[in-house]
């Protein structure tokens, strides 16, 4: 690994835009990759999400934005122009990667369908993000995030009272992840074949890929899964349990773990109706009112206290605040520092990928800001004609 990270001797090509694409296209710049993010005159749709911004009204920049695009350079190109494709044509001739995430048929439209750029570039690397998949009855649908946590059945088990969206747009982030991992592994066979290939995946491909074993509870066993709220439907006790002050939670996930808990609180593990995972699970919500009547005596420090005594997995419900203070984010090297253009220092979430040799997250050994639009045209141009 160099200095500068493992991918660094790739460029890549972001004509990505919101969050699914961006995200992929960071997670490589996050490993050393030269990431060109090719944006309209416009920019960025998330360039202007917001609030909230920072910076004066002339130099604004939208905390969304900042989120999905560190370690990447800024060129402003117009697509529909002859002079934009041309240089689009150049650029691709000389990348390792193209990402896109575009309503199906538009780069074709744009005169870049994937047949022009094998014949610009054998070996390039297409990775095409969709909302629902690239064929299929639905194929043209745009793709949003909220839409596809409902359509592709998460919020059918997320929330209590009624289906909740998750706190972050998940569907976007994992159709970013899938697509990182699909775009290395198509590299990985191109320096056997020679030859690049087209990765595609999709946030609806994303939100099935990870339905684990509620999925199977469907395929498998023939059940539909309802909302999960902040239990475990098959696990217990696994989840979040209320205290005199804040809730804390709880995984037992075997029947040592059960004897463990039962022992620090003088319980009896073989009692009738709790004795196994089954009965448990079975029985949860007396379980449950059984373990909060005895939570209700004492604060969350308390009760986490013995619970760590005890061997017993637990934990707070942490606030944004309190994760980016706490000791063990910043251990991790999951904060990291970037001094940005018009903005200055910036502290931003880091990389979840750390190296055995690396005690920062990511593998460069120095992280770019987000670019602001258009900041990198010169010396972009500059490198094309070197």
């Amino acid at each position: 690994m160099t200095s500068e990270g493992p991918l660094s001797d790739l460029v890549v090509l972001d004509l990505t835009r919101a969050l699914a694409g961006p995200h992929a296209a960071m997670m490589l710049g996050d490993m050393g990759a030269r990431v060109i993010k090719i944006e309209p005159p416009a920019g960025d749709d998330t360039r202007g999400w917001g609030p909230p911004f920072i910076g004066a009204d002339d130099e604004r920049e939208s905390t969304y934005f900042l989120s999905a695009n560190r370690n990447k350079e800024s060129l402003v190109l117009d697509l529909k122009s002859e002079e934009g494709k041309d240089l689009l044509a150049r650029l691709v001739a000389r990348a390792d990667v193209l990402m896109e995430n575009y309503r199906v048929g538009v780069l074709d439209r744009l005169g870049f369908p994937v047949s022009r750029l094998h014949e610009l570039n054998p070996g390039l690397v297409v990775l095409s993000i969709t909302g629902f998949g690239h064929d299929g009855p639905e194929a043209t649908r745009a793709g949003y995030d909220q839409i596809a946590q409902g359509e592709g059945g998460l919020m059918s088990i997320t929330g209590t009272a009624q289906p909740t969206k998750v706190g972050v747009p998940i569907a976007d982030l994992i159709a970013g992840m899938n697509g990182a991992f699909g775009v290395l592994a198509a590299l990985h066979e191109r320096a056997r074949t020679g030859r690049g290939r087209v990765v595609r995946t999709s946030l609806l491909a994303g939100m099935i890929g990870v339905h684990a074993f509620q999925g199977t509870r469907w395929t498998v066993a023939g059940e539909v899964p309802g909302l999960a709220g902040d239990h475990h439907p098959s696990i217990a006790p696994y989840g979040m349990f209320a205290t005199a002050t804040a809730p804390v939670q709880i995984a037992c996930g075997s029947e040592g773990l059960w004897r463990a808990l039962c022992a620090a609180f003088g319980w009896d593990a073989a009692e009738p109706s709790f004795a196994t995972n089954a009965e448990r699970v079975a029985n949860r919500d007396a379980l449950i009112t059984r373990i909060e009547e005895l939570f209700a005596a004492e604060p969350a420090e308390h009760w986490l206290a013995a619970l760590a005594a005890a061997g017993v997995p637990s934990g707070k419900v942490r606030s944004m605040d309190d994760v980016y203070s706490w000791e063990q984010t910043l251990s991790q090297g999951l904060l990291l520092t970037v001094e940005h253009a018009t903005q200055g220092e910036l502290r931003l979430p880091g990389s979840p990928i750390r190296f055995d040799d690396d005690p920062w997250s990511g593998g460069r050994s120095a992280h770019l800001a987000p670019p602001t639009l258009g900041q990198h045209d010169a010396s972009i141009r500059e490198w094309l004609d070197s």
